[in-house]
């Protein structure tokens, strides 16, 4: 007999698989929309929130709202939204209340609004737009499931315009359980911050809209011919979309086809580069609809060897970072990437990577303003279940949801497909094919992956190499590998025909610890791994770009020695960013030594702050 045909079933209770009706309905990167400029209605601010750690919301249907029986008899539920406490939107939970520091699980949250069809056009469509929640989002108006998103750290959109009403109340339940199925995995090295991160809001659009634009220059080594893409929603799916770009005085129409169109015109753009990073305001138009851009235009390029910004061969002066802040988690605000930016730039340079997941799109587009160049990244993270074809679907949706976001951006010259993964069968199978996903949605960008070398054969030597543009290396020579004498013999070892960059590098230093550079966890000894470092490091004719690990602290619970107190402290700066340890200064003169453009860097620095 089924467990459903016993006379004592009861379902909230009873029903294992109470999940699998939600995965039926998920939303990804088919649903991104080209949204910047476009008028939104903010939906931030106080939401009702509570902790769920049975999943009950689900297991119950809450959102169902009903408080009677089917005769109308009322009877007792576990929910009171509009009682429950208000915490902010965007925000991580775990710093709102010491209760919730370390939980990992369930959370609901739900909001009323109104919403006035007054001032929309007919056959105006409604999305509902999410930044980011992590990591996991199933999503309820008015009663009504309207899908879920797997992936904490890039945007998803839901049409709701025919679930609208005048008073709507809209409920999110957010898991941020660490799955092994799941990207990232279970173990990772950085806090598992849960919560809707990132805005919330609704957009109002034509009937027949421009859905995704596509602009840069055609790789082709002339810089003289701009390429576009289109791609519109709605009924109206023939007849020509416009781009206006009016620096340049370029007008021309983009032929729509079957909703989709392309074109390729010649034109002579002022190129973008950390020093001159000049950027074009352009609209877009179709029909009703007029998408607003601003993007640069440069080529970059790995090629000999080398890696080449509009021709000029360069070296990436960088230093990794991770989305986090001490007082909102990664719910980071404008002013903070502002401030990392501005910080890195003091120390000398022109590319960040961006560790280890999606950061906040407002990073790619500051970096757009200020000329730093990005290595963006997904978190195919560690041990990863690569045999999984679940896990390869999210990976690859979240790839694409990070190409789709931010391929107008110009700061952004690297899409990195992981970081510290085993050299398997099974690995290589999974990250060549995200390689080629990559390449399919944007074939003007550099692919990378951080690996990690061979401590066996002593030698760089990873089978994906073969796939990708730069080969990323991470090293903790000096730290982890405390025989250095290795570091040297892995390069005399090894002949890469592609440039190199070494994705991460470095050691934990107490912020005001001093001792001899033999004593862990002492500013000295972190110093002494980075002379090191940088004396080896700048004998290397293939190493073509540094970003050592990293810009400033970051809480982790992974770590349990009593100076890293729940810390990675391998930062060049303390978490809180006011103190900056003696690495920080080394790293300045370094890269100072590599840098032709100290001048404009200082008169820089005022800029990104501002």
């Amino acid at each position: 007999m089924k467990l459903q045909d016993a006379g004592n079933f009861t379902e909230n209770i009873h029903l294992v698989d109470y999940l699998s009706e939600y995965y039926q309905k998920q939303t990804g990167a088919d649903s991104l929309i080209s949204d910047y400029g476009r008028p939104r209605e903010s939906l931030d601010g106080g939401w009702q929130f509570g902790v769920d750690q049975y999943d009950n919301c689900l297991r119950s249907r809450w959102y169902d709202e009903v408080h009677t029986d089917e005769d109308g008899r009322p009877y007792p539920v576990d929910f009171s939204f509009d009682d429950w406490e208000t915490i902010p939107v965007p925000s991580c939970w775990n710093l709102l209340r010491e209760r919730y520091f370390l939980y990992e699980g369930s959370c609901v949250y739900t909001r009323t609004f109104t919403f006035d069809p007054v001032f929309g056009k007919p056959g105006e469509r409604v999305f509902l737009r999410f930044g980011a929640a992590n990591s996991s989002a199933k999503v309820f108006l008015n009663k009504q499931y309207i899908g879920m998103h797997t992936g904490g750290y890039t945007p998803f959109y839901f049409e709701v315009g025919e679930l609208l009403e005048a008073q709507n109340r809209l409920l999110v339940v957010v898991n941020n359980t660490r799955e092994r199925t799941g990207v990232p995995c279970e173990n990772t090295d950085w806090f598992n911050y849960g919560g809707i991160h990132r805005e919330v809001a609704l957009l109002r659009l034509p009937e027949t809209f421009i859905r995704d634009f596509f602009i840069s220059l055609v790789p082709d080594g002339t810089y003289s011919r701009i390429q576009a893409s289109v791609r519109v929603d709605g009924k109206e799916q023939n007849g020509a979309a416009v781009l206006n770009i009016p620096a340049m005085d370029i007008r021309v129409e983009i032929p729509i086809r079957d909703g989709r169109g392309e074109i390729v015109f010649t034109a002579a753009p002022r190129l973008w580069s950390p020093e001159t990073p000049h950027l074009y305001d352009m609209t877009v138009s179709y029909g009703e609809d007029i998408l607003t851009e601003r993007a640069g235009f440069r080529e970059i390029a790995a090629r000999d060897g080398g890696i080449y910004l509009n021709g000029n061969e360069i070296f990436l002066r960088g230093v990794s970072t991770h989305e986090e802040s001490v007082a909102n988690g990664n719910a980071v605000t404008v002013p903070e990437i502002r401030e990392n930016f501005a910080l890195a730039r003091e120390m000398g340079c022109n590319y960040m990577r961006l560790a280890h997941y999606p950061h906040h799109e407002n990073a790619a587009r500051i970096a757009d303003e200020v000329g730093l160049m990005l290595w963006e990244e997904i978190p195919v993270y560690w041990a990863i279940a690569f045999d999984n074809d679940d896990t390869y679907k999210n990976a690859e949706n979240q790839l694409s949801e990070l190409i789709l976001r931010d391929r107008n951006r110009a700061s952004v010259v690297i899409w990195s497909v992981g970081n510290e993964n085993a050299d398997t069968d099974e690995r290589l199978s999974f990250m060549s094919r995200l390689v080629q996903k990559a390449r399919d949605l944007d074939s003007t960008r550099l692919i990378s992956a951080a690996c990690m070398v061979d401590l066996k054969a002593l030698k760089i030597d990873d089978r994906l190499e073969s796939y990708l543009d730069v080969i990323g290396i991470n090293e903790y020579f000096g730290w982890y590998e405390p025989d250095f004498s290795k570091l040297p013999r892995i390069f005399e070892n090894s002949r890469p025909d592609k440039p190199v960059v070494i994705s991460e590098f470095g050691a934990d230093a107490k912020a005001g610890v001093r001792g001899a550079p033999g004593r862990l966890y002492t500013e000295a000894n972190q110093l002494a791994v980075y002379e090191k470092q940088l004396e080896t490091l700048s004998g290397i004719p293939y190493v073509k770009g540094l970003s050592p690990w990293i810009l400033y602290d970051f809480r982790c619970p992974r770590r349990l020695h009593a100076l890293q107190n729940y810390y990675n402290i391998k930062g060049l700066l303390s978490a809180d960013k006011r103190y900056k340890k003696p690495a920080f200064e080394a790293m300045r003169k370094f890269y100072a030594a590599h840098c032709l453009n100290r001048e404009y860097i200082e008169a820089q620095n005022d800029n990104i702050k501002q």
